[in-house]
């Protein structure tokens, strides 16, 4: 674990109730990173990042830092030769991404984004749903994710050097649930309304993507939702019940609404973080590099989207490089 708040915390959770090993933590205060191993019966704690990616023990790292530091802190595993795993979204921009796949492909390790909706067992049932034509020809989805979250413009979600707004904290699991089932995207029409502080409180996008399909994607940090999700064909629909990103099921019927299946997912008492690990350790194990559930281009599409959505917007973040989103 490299980081050690509130998503370490949940994955660790998860990790240790799916019988997973958690080697170590590790945080800038060596008090954090103990009271952290100590609550979860991990063996090491370290007091700085680089110790942790230079403990021999270590074959994988976890980034659990705020946005913006998820490049550095990726870099940082990938040069010392472990396999990463970086909580969404994988960086700030699409130049970023880049540059740490790069250096995963040349350092020949894993780099994976936690983006666990797509590795749940109801999403790779989806996919199947949904590519053995069982609804017909996609032509729309929508998809929502509205919260109501802290106010305190300190709070991370609300601070632009932090990263903060809706889309890369609660919009990127539309934009990636989309692109997952429709593919890759056209044109990007997108609208929002900014905060004070310059961040996105509001913000959605009419997505035009190459198969024809269209989506509409929305996030929302001052307004709580059923966040749900709908994709219907030429033949049917696919209702996914709340919430859509989560564990849970989702209903398939045909054009005049009759049931065609029901997928309902096991209860198993965790949060469901634990598959992303479970696929990250199969790639490791096969020597592969990525996952079909969540390629390199994936990645790196979802990123431009939200790079594309924020440019149209207007939200950019201090010292934002490699020319990704550029401000009208």
């Amino acid at each position: 674990m490299l980081g050690a708040g509130g998503i370490a915390d949940a994955f660790t959770a998860d990790l240790l109730g799916a019988g997973l090993t958690v080697t170590a933590v590790g945080s800038r205060r060596l008090d954090k990173a103990r009271e952290f191993a100590d609550r979860h019966g991990v063996a090491g704690a370290h007091g700085s990042y680089e110790e942790l990616v230079a403990d021999p023990e270590v074959d994988a790292v976890y980034v659990a830092t705020p946005h913006p530091f998820h490049r550095d802190a990726a870099l940082l595993a990938i040069r010392a030769g472990k396999h990463v795993l970086v909580e969404k979204p994988f960086t700030v921009n699409q130049a970023e991404a880049a540059e740490v796949l790069d250096a995963a492909r040349e350092a020949d390790v894993v780099a994976l984004e936690a983006m666990w909706t797509r590795f749940l067992p109801q999403q790779v049932r989806l996919r199947e749903v949904v590519r053995a034509g069982v609804v017909g020809e996609p032509r729309l989805l929508t998809a929502h994710h509205l919260q109501a979250l802290p106010t305190d413009p300190r709070h991370r979600i609300n601070d632009p050097a932090l990263g903060g707004g809706a889309l890369l904290d609660l919009g990127v699991y539309p934009v990636s649930f989309a692109a997952d089932l429709l593919g890759p995207v056209e044109t990007v029409a997108a609208t929002g309304v900014l905060s004070d502080q310059g961040v996105d409180r509001r913000i959605g996008a009419s997505l035009l993507h190459a198969s024809g399909a269209t989506s509409t994607v929305f996030a929302a940090l001052d307004t709580a939702g059923a966040n749900t999700a709908v994709l219907h064909g030429s033949e049917g629909r696919i209702e996914v019940d709340a919430t859509f990103y989560a564990p849970g099921g989702f209903t398939v019927l045909d054009a005049e609404g009759a049931v065609v299946e029901r997928y309902d997912a096991v209860d198993d008492g965790l949060r469901g973080m634990h598959h992303q690990a479970v696929e990250l350790e199969r790639l490791v194990a096969a020597g592969e590099r990525e996952s079909p559930a969540l390629t390199h281009a994936d990645m790196l599409e979802v990123m431009r989207v939200m790079d594309e959505m924020r440019r149209q917007v207007g939200v950019r973040y201090p010292g934002e490089a490699g020319g990704a989103v550029r401000v009208p």
